[in-house]
């Protein structure tokens, strides 16, 4: 399957792959999407573009992935099982794979209750798994999920999530088996803090013989404060942040917590690149993409590979 991606061209290569991430805007404000999509041109591979991320209204992840991809930077459309039926999601995929999207990743997406329209409606037609096979089937097979051919099938490089630190633990590295029979090509993690567990959840990865079948991409997210690093500990679902995080951010001076955090976040790059079994990591910066180049330069991941 060749699907034009720059993210596969690089992850086949061999190259440990970098991605990032920009949310779109909670409104029509394209400048403000530039102005953040802009510091990270050149230094990802691809970017995920969120789709209604937490539940929130915000443009669309495809048409915010437009926008970006004229920049000069390969988006990675999200599609959330939450908001559409078969038919929105098929007629969607066909949509962006015309206007030159390569990747998809394919997300359950966070309940509508955590948002701010928690009386919606829930669509859940497919979960993610089976969407991911949906793409596959659409990309392989050249079917509609109903069976019939379809024209110029949309050769999408099909990403997936995974949460190595949900409960229960040990059936973690199950769920990913899963998503790697039905057709993903990379996963990219929840944002990972607790190492130990995640050095865990690669060796059974590792042990089962999925990352030989399948890119893995930890996610790492620079904490920004005490307070930020507290409320993923505490407010966030499926989040695992240890302790110790929260001691050495407190361990600093108030000025230096940015930084160092900043720090935590490259020595956890660093520990992916010797990692067996990881491909790369999804650096997620979560409104602060201004500082993904200072990051790019500490973690040692420039130039990108030209592929």
């Amino acid at each position: 399957m060749k699907s034009g991606s720059n993210l596969e061209k690089v992850l086949k290569a061999g190259h440990f792959a970098f991605t990032g991430e920009v949310g779109p805007p909670r409104g029509a404000n394209i400048k403000a999407l530039k102005e953040k999509a802009r510091h990270l041109k050149g230094m990802v591979d691809m970017a995920n573009i969120t789709d209604n991320q937490t539940a929130m209204v915000r443009m669309s992840s495809w048409g915010a992935a437009l926008f970006v991809k004229e920049m000069g930077i390969e988006p990675n459309y999200q599609m959330v099982c939450r908001d559409r039926n078969r038919l929105a999601m098929q007629a969607d995929i066909l949509g962006a794979y015309a206007h030159g999207l390569k990747n998809i990743l394919c997300l359950s997406g966070d309940h509508q209750q955590f948002g701010d329209h928690p009386q919606a409606k829930g669509v859940f037609d497919v979960d993610s798994i089976q969407l991911v096979g949906m793409v596959k089937k659409m990309r392989d097979e050249g079917k509609f999920l109903g069976g019939a051919d379809i024209d110029d099938p949309p050769k999408m490089f099909i990403g997936a999530a995974a949460n190595p630190f949900a409960d229960p633990f040990e059936w973690r590295v199950f769920r990913l088996a899963k998503k790697v029979r039905a057709g993903a090509d990379f996963i990219q993690t929840q944002c990972v803090f607790n190492m130990e567990r995640m050095r865990e959840w690669i060796k059974q990865a590792n042990d089962m013989g999925l990352t030989e079948k399948v890119y893995i991409l930890p996610g790492v997210t620079p904490m920004k404060s005490i307070g930020m690093a507290k409320y993923m500990k505490n407010k966030v679902p499926g989040m695992d942040v240890p302790d110790e995080i929260i001691k050495r951010l407190q361990g600093v001076e108030k000025k230096k917590v940015a930084n160092e955090g900043i720090q935590i976040a490259c020595e956890q790059i660093e520990e992916f690149k010797e990692m067996k079994g990881v491909a790369g990591v999804h650096l997620m910066a979560i409104e602060w993409e201004h500082k993904v180049p200072e990051i790019a330069e500490r973690a040692k991941v420039l130039p990108r590979p030209e592929v």
